[in-house]
């Protein structure tokens, strides 16, 4: 049985997983949002469809769904370098490539499984942002259950060629997704270069398409 798509637990653990991959419909910087509100407002209407389709949609056909906006609302190719670090230049071809495929197909799977079903859960989004020194914005948002205290997710939007993107997310607005995920990552690599980082994101994907 799926666990519930938003406690704490499950909440801070998308806080902490990593995106990959090359964009796929990227959104263009809009006049009208110069703070990157509009990609996550879309990110959220894309996780409520998935969740409302709930468990007895196939897992393939929600990814699906879900695979195209986390493409665009994130800068991926920038989180996956940052994550695996100055190693990331010196991989072959061949082997980044990997990498963006098993940390995609991982990252996407990780949020159709937490995200998988819909018991009158909302997503509020704060209408002003939080400027940093680098002209980055952050974006508060709460993930509201049914019953019982709110969860927040800060996302920190940066314009990537024209475009907002996240390109961090903040746990109870402090716990940098990107910086715990680097250990992680690097771990790996330590242990058994990009192949094992491969592997390891290969078989998490696995287990939670097929629980």
């Amino acid at each position: 049985m799926p666990t519930s798509p938003l406690r704490r637990r499950t909440v801070v653990h998308l806080a902490l997983i990593g995106l990959a991959g090359a964009p796929i419909g990227a959104l263009a910087a809009d006049p009208a949002d110069p703070t990157g509100i509009a990609p996550i407002q879309r990110l959220y209407d894309a996780l409520l469809v998935v969740m409302k389709a709930g468990p007895t949609v196939p897992f393939a056909q929600r990814y699906a769904q879900l695979d195209p906006t986390i493409g665009a609302v994130f800068d991926l190719e920038g989180i996956l370098q940052t994550s695996v670090g100055p190693s990331w230049e010196a991989l072959p071809a061949d082997q980044q490539s990997a990498l963006r495929a098993a940390f995609r197909r991982y990252t996407v799977a990780t949020y159709v499984s937490n995200f998988s079903e819909f018991d009158g859960q909302r997503f509020e989004i704060l209408p002003t942002t939080r400027a940093l020194p680098n002209n980055d914005q952050v974006v508060t948002t709460h993930i509201v259950p049914k019953s019982g205290d709110p969860h927040r997710l800060d996302y920190v939007m940066r314009q990537v060629n024209g475009t907002w993107q996240v390109v961090d997310v903040l746990a109870d607005g402090t716990i940098s997704r990107v910086a715990v995920q680097r250990s992680d990552f690097r771990y790996e690599l330590l242990r058994g270069g990009s192949a094992a980082l491969v592997v390891s994101l290969q078989t998490k994907a696995d287990e939670l398409r097929g629980g």
